[in-house]
């Protein structure tokens, strides 16, 4: 067991939490997680997280909403990879689905588009089988919807 680890009081948890909560939306998972490294019991857990909940540092809508836009515009995932991601953080269906809706149908088709065009710039195989197959792995593994991702193959390499 390592001693050296600092010990929190409520109060101090509690406030480093808000500070971690203020800093970046969070969900309940990655707040509790954080508190368990800081070796509080599970009533003090239960505590700050209510604190928490109460005075709107944490709450799940909000992170869902952002993670959701964030996702889809920084890192150009589908909304397959962002789903399995919010399920892994143990989001609610219907906050899942509130996130969702904050990707517009346009932008989301326009953004396949684009970074279909893009990586099919970037794979020089010369077979259009493996070349198809390397521009599906690429759009599968981020995410995106197994119809889309075909019909924008076909689309784009004949």
């Amino acid at each position: 067991m390592n001693y050296s680890q600092k010990s929190y009081s409520i109060n101090e948890a509690k406030k480093k939490a808000e500070r971690y909560c203020a800093y970046q939306d969070r969900c309940h998972l990655e707040v509790i997680t954080k508190l368990r490294s800081m070796r509080m019991i599970p009533e003090a857990i239960d505590l700050i997280t209510t604190h928490l909940i109460q005075n709107d540092f944490l709450n799940e809508e909000r992170f869902s909403r952002s993670y959701a836009r964030g996702k889809f515009n920084v890192k150009n995932w589908g909304k397959g990879k962002i789903v399995a991601e919010l399920k892994r953080r143990n989001i609610s269906k219907f906050n899942i689905k509130l996130a969702l809706e904050e990707i517009d149908e346009e932008d989301y088709v326009q953004k396949l588009d684009l970074i279909a065009r893009k990586r099919l710039t970037q794979i020089k195989e010369q077979n259009l089988q493996k070349r198809r197959k390397k521009l599906a792995d690429y759009l599968l593994y981020r995410g995106w919807e197994i119809n889309l991702v075909y019909s924008k193959i076909t689309e784009l390499i004949s």
